[in-house]
């Protein structure tokens, strides 16, 4: 019989996922434009190196073909004079016709040398002018698409009212913010008609778990009442109570999902504070030591959210911990640039193939939608959903020994 192989003793770690950095120099990146521009400069260039390249073979070949000696000197009583060629002054009689050859050669060369220096010059003058021409002109042929970018980055911003409506030419690019205006407006539509229905989700669903509850609360203030229809309302005003926080968190979800449009100035670090403070007595109740450190990192955002961030980061923290000596460390600083909130805690080891499985709505380890009684398996969904509409991101790690090390990191 085959030994079954032996398994890994422990899961493999995932590394963070921290967000794309900047590059050092923005300016160098290839854009459209730099590329349109290198383009058009780089085909002059080579046409013009070309041009030089045939000028010059020609004018090589006109100034040997045009300046051979058709004399030939002789005779004893001859005198020669030159300021070109002072080797002939006193050169011997018999070398003179050699040194006459050499100097001609000498003042074709000096006058191709001239003709090359001259012709670069000229070259290179023409080369700037052309890739500043290149670039402006590649500027004017794809400012409609700095238009539709510009654009584009006000709708991510949470601006859906905002339209391209290009002028000009009906041609390609004109389609496209076109076509691009149509889907804003749809957009915008599914949008207003989104938050139309949260809003009345918001009181229809309310309404009536609120009157439960109440009708629930007064029978049990009922001191005559019996004690099966006692213990049956404990049980069902706990069920009303897990329905109110189901509502609450796919309220909240919903409406997290979008970009926040009225940010003010909120330290994490009273964030966390608050956070503790309200998670205290349930700590103590089961055992967990919560150790913090908090450090300044003011952020701009929404209060009531971000508290819920680090409300939902604790709670779970403390509620999915060990029996004994457990402890949960929740620290905040600033990192690169970045507010970073850290809630670490012991607990069962959790697989690093179970990650990403924890931020889904209604996932808990091991356990889906009512599985347990912990909650309603919405905290780090919402955790997650509401750190991106803060443009930010939140990251897990598993500890060795079980438990896990979550990271909310937000732009400053």
């Amino acid at each position: 019989m085959a030994a079954t192989p032996a398994l890994p003793t422990a899961p493999p770690k995932p590394t963070w996922d921290p967000r794309k950095p900047e590059p050092p120099f923005p300016w160098l990146r290839p854009t459209i434009r730099i590329r349109l521009t290198l383009l058009y400069g780089g085909m002059f260039l080579i046409a013009g190196i070309l041009l030089l390249s045939i000028i010059y073979l020609l004018a090589a070949q006109a100034l040997h073909e045009g300046s051979g000696q058709s004399f030939q000197i002789s005779g004893a009583n001859l005198n020669i004079t030159s300021t070109t060629c002072p080797a002939v002054n006193s050169a011997p009689k018999s070398e003179i016709n050699t040194i006459l050859k050499n100097c001609d050669a000498i003042q074709r060369q000096r006058a191709l040398d001239d003709l090359l220096s001259r012709s670069l010059l000229a070259l290179l003058g023409l080369a700037i002018i052309a890739f500043a021409f290149g670039y402006a002109m590649a500027g004017r042929v794809l400012s409609p698409l700095g238009r539709i970018l510009r654009t584009a980055r006000a709708v991510a911003g949470s601006d859906l009212s905002r339209r391209i409506e290009l002028d000009g030419p009906d041609d390609e690019i004109k389609e496209l913010a076109d076509t691009f205006d149509d889907m804003l407006e749809r957009l915008e539509r599914a949008f207003t008609a989104q938050q139309r229905f949260v809003g009345n989700a918001s009181h229809e669903l309310r309404t009536p778990l609120a009157i439960n509850r109440t009708l629930l609360e007064v029978h049990l203030s009922d001191p005559n009442a019996p004690a099966e229809l006692h213990q049956l309302g404990k049980t069902l005003l706990a069920t009303n109570e897990r329905s109110e926080q189901l509502v609450e968190g796919l309220l909240l979800l919903a409406r997290s999902d979008n970009h926040i449009v009225e940010r003010k100035p909120v330290d994490l670090a009273e964030v966390a504070e608050q956070a503790v403070d309200q998670v205290r007595s349930e700590a103590d109740a089961k055992g967990v030591v919560i150790r913090s450190e908090q450090k300044p990192a003011v952020v701009q955002g929404n209060g009531v959210l971000l508290e819920r961030i680090a409300l939902n980061l604790v709670q779970n923290a403390v509620r999915y911990n060990v029996p004994e000596d457990g402890w949960v460390e929740v620290t905040t600083e600033v990192q690169h640039g970045q507010a970073v909130l850290v809630v670490s805690n012991t607990g069962p080891v959790v697989p690093a193939y179970e990650i990403d499985n924890l931020f889904e709505p209604f996932r808990r380890l091991r356990t889906e939608r009512t599985g347990s009684d912990k909650g309603v398996g919405l905290g780090l969904s919402i955790v997650r959903s509401v750190a991106r509409a803060h443009g930010g991101h939140i990251s897990a790690q598993p500890r060795e020994g079980g438990g896990l090390v979550m990271r909310v990191a937000l732009p400053i």
